[in-house]
């Protein structure tokens, strides 16, 4: 069985046997032309509506191995982030000095070529650091649940 909907009437199901094909969505258009000749339609169609219009609902699929893909994404996500906690540490201290040193943009004090070009050197540690403190931060929320996950799926059974 495939399924279709319409992007201008998501509520309108149309179910047609076999899986999707050419002849399906004719099926399918049929089955809409049908709903459309009886008023049941909420929505005008433009002009030109076609079979590869229509959108294929796809239902979610649930198998005993989803509670191991979960486990294993769950994993990767907290591993993924052990690995950006890193980088975010080895770079923070070098990004917060060059973080100073923009100050002196800033002021009125006078500044040298030297000085100038180590900043634009620094610039790209501390873009460095801003984007893989944003990364962390994200990652960080995402490993959240996947650490529920994974005490979900520690916890020994009650006796």
């Amino acid at each position: 069985m495939v399924q279709y909907t319409l992007a201008q009437s998501p509520e309108i199901i149309l179910t047609v046997s076999g899986k999707d094909s050419s002849k399906a969505r004719e099926k399918a258009m049929d089955q809409l032309m049908e709903l459309m000749d009886a008023g049941k339609l909420p929505t005008e169609l433009e002009e030109g509506f076609g079979p590869q219009q229509l959108i294929e609902v796809k239902e979610p699929t649930t198998d005993s191995a989803s509670g191991e893909d979960a486990i294993t994404q769950a994993v990767q996500i907290l591993s993924n982030l052990a690995t950006l906690k890193l980088k975010v540490q080895e770079s923070r201290a070098e990004a917060l000095e060059i973080r100073k040193a923009v100050d002196v943009l800033f002021s009125d004090k006078s500044v040298t070529e030297e000085e100038i070009a180590r900043l634009k050197e620094g610039f790209k540690v501390l873009k460095n650091f801003a984007q893989g403190n944003l990364r962390y931060q994200e990652a960080r929320a995402k490993a959240e649940q996947a650490r529920q996950v994974l005490d979900q799926a520690l916890k020994s059974p009650e006796k």
